[in-house]
């Protein structure tokens, strides 16, 4: 009881104490996962004026992007794709927010009537886009499939930020515009010309012994230009590949078992409680599902001509009997025997037509309401009648055909080649001959066919082969890891370099990586390395191993760069030849004597040379190429006067102009005013564009979550 009562009086005490430490644990966790803020960084890919852009709706929109494009994009390239979207999206938005303007119903609804204008779903009988079309369509997908109505209103959302970015766009060319003077000065640019003669000196006429450039004055001239030397956050690293790659022994582990495969084998079957005996590939005739059930490649059921065979192998696979054998042989990282299982003489180029009739219950066809019995009866009254009369096929292809890629072209198929049509189909033109018409029956309903060309028959095989993939065994791959890791803890306690040189291992480097980069060089796609580079806490000299398709890496951080300007050393590549040419132009014009051109040019052990009808717009000197520095200047100097020295491109230049040959005024510009209008119109909306890019504050998080 006594101890109760001290608790009762110091109960305000206790609860002042416990709300403290409830306190400071709330304050830890929020400093070890980066502030108060750290909710919105988790949630937000970035921040476009001041607007968050969602995680959320980002990763909605990859996704969407992703399923549109197919295979033909990664990740990185839609994530890239949709950030890009959505800055021009916000980026326009503010604009039009701030000019007051917005996008009506009647600009959506006519950008939608132009992006629907070729959908055959959405067009009248007329062949014109048909508003209820639309809303029966919207109206069915909402209620038979989520899924494509939830494509429907982002295809909708996009067309209202296309519509946005066009009027946007549209208020910008419209005033773009060239006056009557630009389209006059225009005109001059192009035909004004000059007749010159000039002495060049290149600058490779003093040696790079003579000039001398200080990291400092690479430092200085780097501030000078800084917008041209900034840089994005990048690092350094380098790598030692560790490749899964099969042994001696799997080789031949693969092999003999593919070799067993051959004969006859006894197998337990536990079903019958007793041993079954299974024939080997040598004696089997069910080539489908022996090789389903024993082969890393399936069987293709079609004839092929020797070209297509492998090509080192051709002539020995070719040249087999039916029911003879070729192999093992390697090919393709593969172990592989191949059977002959038929020969024939067939064409390699067939063309013929058809006409499909569909019933009901096909896939394709919903729309179709006869019966199978009714479209058999169909198709052996259409083949009668094109028999008797081959030139109604077209017009009852026309009519009947339910392939309407083709219909209207007489069921044309075109050429191709044995396999490329379903087996009945392809059965039927290798079998038969040129003009022969039959009704098939495949999967997709009955077909009259028309054989209309062959090409001339020749010798074709059909084969069954029989491969083992040859692969890295568990054993193998367990020896890899434990070196791969072996190696990583050397290079964490030693010297990266030296650790691999003393087990002859390659290490390669990559420089420059940046933040949302995919692909490493000697590695392909690995987001994962590069995003450990870009972690807060990687310090360079840290190392790490990666688990990756083919093998494992181990990777050393050798370089942190952040967003900034370039240093002395990563710009004297670009810098160097620059200020080089400055030293070298001031040395070629102290060597310089004499008033004439002659003199000058004897004096540099040069030529004069001349150039004729040299135009601002094409400022090209013969021998000397493009030099609108020393063409600029020279339009600018009185005939006959020889010039100072002028640093050009590929040296120093003295000029002597000789004639200055002015282009006839015209009676009006306005032709030349309104092109220079429609040429600078095409570039205004880039350049706006890229103008309020740059404007804008923008933050960058994708990095973190891609």
């Amino acid at each position: 009881m006594a101890v109760l009562n001290k608790i009762r009086q110091r109960s305000v005490f206790l609860i002042l104490v416990i709300a403290l430490a409830l306190f400071a644990f709330v304050l830890a966790d929020v400093i070890r996962n980066g502030g108060f803020s750290s909710q919105k960084s988790q949630n937000t890919v970035g921040t476009v004026n001041d607007e968050d852009i969602s995680r959320e709706e980002f990763a909605r929109q990859v996704e969407a992007f992703q399923q549109n494009a197919g295979q033909n994009v990664t990740t990185t390239q839609a994530v890239n794709q949709v950030w890009e979207q959505k800055l021009r999206e916000v980026i326009i938005d503010d604009e039009l927010e701030k000019l007051g303007v917005r996008v009506g119903e009647a600009q959506i609804r006519q950008l939608m009537e132009t992006q629907m204008a070729n959908n055959p779903t959405f067009l009248n009988e007329a062949g014109q886009f048909d508003e209820n079309r639309l809303r029966e369509y919207v109206s069915s997908i909402r209620s038979n499939s989520p899924q494509a109505y939830q494509q429907w209103l982002e295809f909708e959302n996009s067309l209202d930020g296309t519509a946005r970015e066009n009027l946007y766009f549209t208020m910008v060319s419209a005033g773009v515009g060239a006056t009557l003077t630009e389209g006059e000065l225009a005109y001059h640019n192009q035909n004004d010309n000059v007749d010159l003669e000039y002495v060049q000196i290149p600058f490779s006429s003093v040696s790079d012994d003579e000039v001398e450039v200080s990291k400092a004055e690479i430092r200085e001239y780097v501030e000078n230009h800084a917008a041209r030397f900034e840089t994005e956050a990048s690092r350094d690293i380098r790598y030692v590949f560790f490749e899964e790659e099969a042994s001696e022994e799997d080789r031949e582990e693969a092999r003999e078992g593919l070799i067993s495969l051959m004969g006859e084998r006894v197998e337990f079957n536990s079903a019958a409680n007793a041993n079954d005996t299974l024939p080997g590939f040598e004696a089997t005739d069910d080539y489908d599902t022996f090789l389903a059930e024993n082969s890393d490649i399936p069987y293709q059921d079609r004839f092929v001509f020797k070209n297509e065979l492998p090509s080192e192998f051709r002539d020995d696979i070719f040249n087999l009997e039916e029911g003879e054998t070729f192999g093992p042989y390697e090919h393709n990282t593969s172990w592989k025997i191949t059977k002959m299982v038929e020969t024939r003489e067939i064409p390699d180029s067939i063309k013929a037509s058809h006409i499909l009739v569909a019933y009901q219950g096909l896939q394709f066809a919903p729309d179709v309401t006869r019966s199978k019995e009714e479209a058999e009866t169909l198709a052996d009254s259409l083949a009668n009648v094109v028999r008797n009369n081959n030139s109604k096929f077209a017009e009852l292809a026309a009519e009947f055909s339910a392939d309407k890629s083709n219909s209207e072209e007489g069921g044309d198929l075109g050429y191709f080649g044995p396999g490329d049509m379903v087996p009945e189909f392809d059965e039927f033109v290798l079998e038969n001959n040129k003009g022969d018409i039959e009704v098939i029956e495949t999967d997709f309903g009955y077909h009259v066919v028309h054989i209309v060309e062959q090409s001339d028959r020749k010798r074709a095989v059909k084969t069954a082969t029989l491969a083992r993939a040859i692969e890295a065994s568990s054993n193998t791959g367990n020896e890899l890891f434990n070196k791969a890791t072996k190696f990583e803890i050397a290079a964490k306690e030693g010297d990266f370099a030296e650790e691999a040189e003393a087990e002859d291992l390659n290490v390669r480097s990559v420089e420059n990586i940046n933040a949302l980069d995919e692909t490493i060089r000697g590695l392909g796609a690995q987001r994962s390395v590069i995003q450990w580079t870009f972690e807060e806490d990687a310090k360079a000299g840290d190392v790490r191993r990666f688990d990756i398709a083919g093998g494992y890496v181990v990777a050393q951080l050798t370089a942190k760069r952040e967003k900034g300007l370039m240093s002395a050393e990563e710009a004297s590549s670009e810098v160097l030849p620059i200020l080089e040419k400055e030293k070298k132009a001031e040395i070629i014009k102290q060597k310089l004597n004499g008033d004439k051109l002659q003199e000058i040019a004897a004096s540099q052990n040069q030529v004069v040379q001349n150039a004729k009808a040299v135009t601002l717009n094409n400022p090209t000197l013969p021998g000397a190429g493009r030099e609108p520095g020393v063409i600029g200047a020279v339009f600018a100097m009185e005939a006959g006067v020889v010039s100072k020295p002028i640093t050009g491109e590929k040296g120093v230049y003295v000029v002597e102009l000789v004639s200055k040959n002015k282009a006839p005024e015209r009676e009006s510009y306005r032709n030349i005013a309104e092109q220079e209008t429609q040429s600078q119109r095409q570039q205004a909306s880039r350049q706006a564009y890229e103008a309020l890019k740059k404007k804008a504050e923008i933050e960058d998080n994708r990095a973190r979550f891609y």
